[in-house]
């Protein structure tokens, strides 16, 4: 419920709630793409900040991202002009930050070794569950105050849902732990430089239907805009498919199961642009689906890459591959913000499919240290 409230909800609702905000608050128009992007970068920021904390502090993270996540999600509700908007956003885009780092580090000490990549992927799931709540607001309420009030309130129970469980020491790592991982963690970033490569890639592909999915739609004439939560659903219910990445991984390694689902996520922009070009509103819905179990599985993969590569900091390296996918995420929002105009709806589609397409090959690049050989054994273990 963490990653579901400070992802699904406080994240990427900018996205979700897009048609709604533009109509209601018209001068917000301008600045959708930026504010995505906004968002992007401030993840970046406090995933930066939580590589260094969470192996001795994940406690203090899951704190800063229940107030990060909760604080954005009321400026949202409360503000109507471009640059108090993209400040709220900001602010809100932080919380997921913190949260996937501290919760890598919290699942890894509180459950065993071979249902750690299950746990993983389950928990990155959550996102899923959010997207799927916040298209359930869409659809059921009529102005946006009112669910981006309820959001933050989600925001701050689910953070202190969490602290309560671990309280009692079940699910924290112990500070000896998180020293020991931190000094064994140095000089072993290099081998997250292929895998942070292709999630800077994919990043920047899978922009396209997160910030400006709901849009294409319902400018194309597909989906009413007062039913584009239900295009949200159907990418929530595809990402309930989140839990298999680990089966997944374990057979077919990171890097196999990275192209797998970077295919995944090239085929639904394919999708969607068949709908656009076509005029089927049946093929948006199928896109959104397909979308949502590849990014999901895809994000699942992220996490379970970090463990392979860099097993004594996890919790690190989840925070170093999703910074690398969220400033792809950063940089593709404002680049299809631009290319929307230049190269119309369909060119701007397609190239979201190459991004992904080629982002999944580039897991092909060969490993810097010892990731390539061990890695698929790490993630079973």
């Amino acid at each position: 419920m963490l990653i579901a409230s400070t992802y699904g909800m406080a994240r990427f609702g900018v996205g979700l709630f897009a048609p709604r905000l533009v109509l209601e608050r018209p001068a917000l128009a301008r600045v959708v793409g930026f504010a995505a992007a906004a968002q992007f970068v401030s993840y970046a920021v406090a995933a930066a900040v939580a590589a260094r904390l969470v192996h001795r502090r994940p406690g203090t993270g899951l704190v800063l991202a229940g107030l990060t996540a909760t604080a954005g999600c009321i400026g949202v509700a409360a503000v109507s002009t471009p640059l108090a908007f993209l400040a709220a956003v900001f602010v809100g885009g932080m919380g997921a930050g913190f949260a996937s780092p501290s919760m890598v580090r919290v699942v890894d000490c509180a459950v065993s070794g071979r249902a750690a990549p299950t746990a993983q992927s389950m928990v990155n799931a959550g996102t899923s569950v959010g997207v799927m709540a916040v298209g359930g607001l869409a659809f059921a309420t009529t102005s946006t105050a009112g669910p981006w009030l309820l959001m933050a309130v989600a925001c701050a129970a689910s953070a202190g849902a969490v602290l309560l469980v671990t309280r009692g020491g079940s699910g924290m790592p112990a500070a000896r732990d998180a020293e020991t991982s931190t000094a064994s963690a140095t000089g072993q970033g290099g081998r997250l430089v292929v895998p942070g490569l292709a999630a800077l890639v994919v990043g920047a592909g899978s922009a396209l239907i997160w910030t400006f999915g709901p849009l294409l739609a319902s400018e194309a004439g597909l989906v009413d805009a007062g039913r584009v939560g239900w295009l949200w659903i159907a990418l929530g219910v595809g990402g309930l498919l989140g839990p298999l990445t680990g089966v997944v991984v374990g057979r077919l390694g990171p890097r196999g199961g990275w192209r797998l689902f970077a295919g995944v996520l090239a085929l639904a922009n394919v999708v969607l642009a068949v709908a656009i070009g076509l005029g089927v509103s049946w093929a948006a819905f199928t896109a959104m689906a397909i979308f949502g179990g590849g990014y999901m599985c895809l994000s699942g993969v992220l996490i379970l890459w970090a463990r392979a590569a860099w097993p004594t900091a996890a919790g690190a390296g989840t925070s170093v591959l999703f910074i690398a996918l969220a400033v792809g995420q950063a940089l593709g929002s404002a680049g299809f913000e631009v290319a929307r105009s230049m190269a119309g709806p369909m060119g701007t589609v397609l190239s979201a499919a190459a991004l992904c397409a080629i982002g999944g090959g580039v897991s092909r690049l060969p490993a810097l240290g010892h990731e390539a050989a061990t890695g698929a054994t790490s993630v079973e273990a």
